[in-house]
């Protein structure tokens, strides 16, 4: 099966093998995930879905009319494009009744329509998911980059977690571009692939292992192409 949904992290908890090995538990909620807009390479250069989730009090004037378009009268927080060049052997656009929609295992979804995780994931399958890190503020290398700092002996007691030295003497007589150092860690896209899927329950999608983000985060959930 291939899919793509959206979902919130609600929390981690943990959950027993058949063997009976603990293992963590992430659970995703998926509820009040739309289909707001379809995307073909004929008009828009690229093939991919436009999905919405959640619930916000007010919205920007072009999100509201795109949403309208959709025929959406719940104002979403959280909408994102799904690129699925890679997918396109496997899903199907389709137009019915002036609805544009999708055909995804053997399922139609119209634009409009609320997009169910049964749908599309099944247990035991392995899926990508992707999020915004927690933003854990500005920290020294050995927080940021988990350098092994200095020695505390030899007089360097004030030097356990400086970084050393950055630069070269006359020549180049710079610091390269990229070198590691401190500043803001986290706030940034990171993608967690290949976890299995443990079960699912309505609209919720238990999953093995640990996701990106804090509770409540916005999840992108699609299944892994290996």
């Amino acid at each position: 099966m291939k899919g793509f949904i959206l979902g919130k992290k609600i929390t981690q908890i943990q959950g027993f093998t058949e063997g009976e090995k603990r293992i963590p538990i992430t659970v995703i909620d998926s509820n009040e995930c739309y289909l707001v807009d379809v995307k073909i390479p004929s008009i828009s250069g690229y093939f991919a879905v436009k999905l919405g989730i959640g619930w916000k009090k007010t919205i920007k004037k072009p999100v509201q009319g795109e949403l309208e378009k959709a025929g959406i009268k719940t104002p979403l927080a959280f909408l994102k494009e799904i690129r699925l060049e890679d997918y396109q052997d496997k899903i199907k656009v389709i137009e019915e009744n002036n609805k544009k929609g999708i055909i995804v295992n053997e399922k139609k979804i119209f634009i409009g329509e609320k997009v169910d995780p049964s749908i599309f994931f099944q247990k035991g399958e392995k899926v990508d998911v992707s999020g915004i890190s927690k933003g854990k503020g500005f920290q020294g290398v050995v927080g940021r980059h988990n350098f092994a700092g200095g020695p505390r002996t030899h007089g360097q007691s004030d030097r356990e977690r400086a970084p050393g030295s950055i630069g070269q003497t006359t020549t180049p007589g710079r610091v390269y571009k990229g070198k590691r150092m401190a500043g803001h860690a986290g706030m940034r896209r990171v993608t967690i692939r290949n976890l299995s899927i443990f079960k699912i329950e309505g609209n919720k999608i238990y999953l093995k292992g640990l996701v990106p983000g804090k509770t409540g985060q916005w999840l992108e959930i699609k299944s892994s192409l290996s």
